[in-house]
């Protein structure tokens, strides 16, 4: 845990509000710790430099966060970039991430798609024995630098989460290690291409205990074991063990760790780290979530049926999964006064509102916190991955800006613009508004 990472984020919610980030005008915005992202990046590339000696590509989800300035904040940071649609690729590019550190995965490539990567020669996980097909194809057409592999999914079971479980028995990712045939269909299919020569694995998530994502990486190794043995040579040279490290959003603490969770692979898997393969990862919400703040006033405050409500700004347009999924996505909250200074007093059991037209738009209910005024700011912390990065336009809310912020050694915020909060002009056109008549003609 980084000691400093609550009384900086306490310094950004008094500067902005300070500033005017967050104004009468723009009720809702979006922070992220500059030094908090450079750290986790930091802490990743050290937890497996301290196991393995191979090379080792860390190729942050884009996912997780699919903006162009932290993609190029965590690529100074070293680390490459781990794609899943042609949009993910074109920020991955615009932020200049080489193809030599970028990765694609998806269940679904178009034939395009994969074209424009051989052309461009990134890496590519084919995620089923037909799209391997297609690059039977593609690859006889014209030569490629792109490292090609294939997903496999070694079915050893669900975190608590089941949305985001992605190694069960029927998971849509991967070829299906455990069922029948399938591990001979996939052992031929390495040796049918002497071209293939990644594996590919995604077992963690949200959930997931590190005890099962370490069994799936162990049974992707133990197949690349078998896949070189009988192949007669080190065909398979490269194991994408994927990402998903979950995340504490009870409190502050960075727990689990990376370097726990390296620690762990070192112990489960041995022959991984010994330096025969290189390794590629794609971890994302473990690396930006902490480090993301949504700050939103405090509009009004009711009571209903003796519950105190605390009507705010933000809700489920930045925090979609909390709002739908609230015992599997928690999110805290903190209460600072209008000034940005953390508001003290009895705690006062009350909902923390969002602003959408549905009953079911809460960031929290029956929070015990100080009983929030009208003009107070709401921190939700713990958001810098998959929450105002990625935006859910229910009754047209726009979507907010983001500031990266960093800490002088006087105890001065300075604020950089991530992304501009959204326009009503670029609402009306996203809605075909330059079409009105489309319809009527």
């Amino acid at each position: 845990m980084d000691p400093m990472a609550s009384h900086r984020r306490d310094l950004a919610i008094r500067a902005a509000v300070a500033q005017g980030l967050l104004a009468h005008d723009a009720p809702v915005v979006a922070l992220l710790d500059t030094a908090g992202i450079r750290a986790s990046a930091a802490a990743l590339t050290g937890a497996f430099a301290a196991v393995t000696r191979a090379e080792v590509l860390h190729a942050f989800a884009v996912k997780a966060a699919p903006l162009v300035p932290v993609l190029r904040l965590l690529a100074e940071a070293g680390l490459g970039a781990e794609v899943a649609s042609p949009g993910e690729l074109a920020l991955a590019r615009a932020a200049g991430l080489p193809p030599s550190r970028t990765v694609l995965d998806s269940p679904a490539k178009t034939s395009a798609e994969l074209r424009e990567a051989l052309a461009l020669g990134i890496a590519v996980n084919a995620d089923n024995l037909q799209e391997l097909e297609r690059l039977d194809a593609l690859v006889a057409a014209a030569p490629t630098a792109s490292p090609l592999g294939l997903r496999v999914n070694p079915q050893v079971g669900a975190g608590s989460i089941g949305a985001l479980s992605t190694a069960t028995a029927t998971s849509k990712f991967g070829v299906a290690l455990r069922d029948e045939g399938a591990r001979e269909a996939v052992v031929r299919a390495f040796l049918d291409r002497p071209w293939l020569t990644r594996l590919h694995t995604h077992t963690g998530s949200q959930g997931v205990p590190l005890t099962l994502m370490a069994e799936g990486v162990r049974a992707a190794h133990e197949l690349a074991e078998e896949i070189n043995a009988k192949a007669g040579r080190p065909q398979v040279d490269t194991l994408d063990i994927g990402g998903g490290l979950p995340v504490n959003f009870a409190s502050d603490e960075e727990t689990p760790t990376h370097a726990a969770y390296a620690r762990l692979l070192a112990a489960t898997a041995p022959g991984l780290l010994d330096g025969r393969y290189r390794l590629v990862t794609e971890f994302g919400r473990s690396l930006l979530a902490k480090h993301g703040t949504v700050l939103t006033r405090v509009e009004y405050t009711k009571t209903s049926g003796g519950r105190p409500i605390a009507v705010t700004h933000a809700g489920v347009q930045l925090a979609t999964r909390t709002v739908y999924a609230p015992e599997a996505w928690p999110l805290r909250i903190l209460a600072y006064d209008s000034e940005g200074r953390p508001r003290t007093g009895e705690a006062v059991v009350q909902d923390v509102a969002g602003p959408a037209c549905f009953a079911g738009d809460l960031l929290a209910a029956g929070r015990a916190l100080p009983r929030l005024r009208p003009g107070d700011v709401v921190a939700v912390p713990d958001t810098g991955a998959y929450a105002f990065a990625h935006h859910y336009a229910y009754n047209s809310l726009p979507r907010p800006a983001v500031h990266g912020f960093s800490l002088a050694g006087d105890g001065t915020v300075s604020f950089a613009l991530v992304r501009p909060a959204q326009t009503a002009r670029e609402i009306v056109a996203e809605a075909g508004g330059a079409r009105a008549d489309a319809l009527v003609r």
